[in-house]
């Protein structure tokens, strides 16, 4: 128990110093606000070498199931969840009915740990599964307003 509340209480700490973003929300109903290494990703980026990997984020997403599963059952319900949401900045609105694909009032580790990452989805270009520093900068500079009209698409 003592080791939940250290990770707890470590990713508390990291998440409080990162800034929230409103990210992408055309894609539909937002489970997650994990963005670039300025406000989020750098609590996931396991070996801190500034490239974001999909392993990276399911091994997050599996120890974040881990912290919250009280009861150690193998799923979490919605006061469980609650626990996520207190993690940080990352899962602050994080939807519960996101999460529980089957509506069946749980969220298995494999419904929680198997939702990809928006920050991926959203700067990984060449989809291999990684997110450079040079794709990032690609991207901001995909997204600068054209002739004041908006986000260049």
């Amino acid at each position: 128990m003592s080791i939940a509340v250290g990770l707890f209480m470590t990713t508390a700490t990291f998440a409080s110093a990162q800034s929230i973003s409103t990210g992408d929300t055309a894609r539909g109903a937002r489970s997650t606000k994990d963005f670039s290494s300025t406000s989020g990703a750098d609590i996931w980026d396991a070996n801190h070498d500034g490239i974001y990997t999909c392993d990276e984020w399911k091994s997050y997403l599996y120890r974040l199931f881990t912290l919250a599963d009280r009861n150690r059952d193998g799923h979490l319900d919605s006061s469980e969840f609650t626990i996520i949401r207190r993690t940080g900045t990352n899962f602050t609105d994080a939807d519960f009915g996101y999460f529980d694909e089957n509506q069946d009032g749980k969220v298995t580790r494999s419904e929680f740990v198997d939702k990809p990452s928006e920050f991926i989805l959203r700067f990984d270009k060449n989809g291999d599964c990684r997110v450079t520093q040079d794709e990032m900068k690609a991207a901001s500079t995909d997204q600068k307003p054209s002739n004041g009209r908006g986000k260049k698409f």
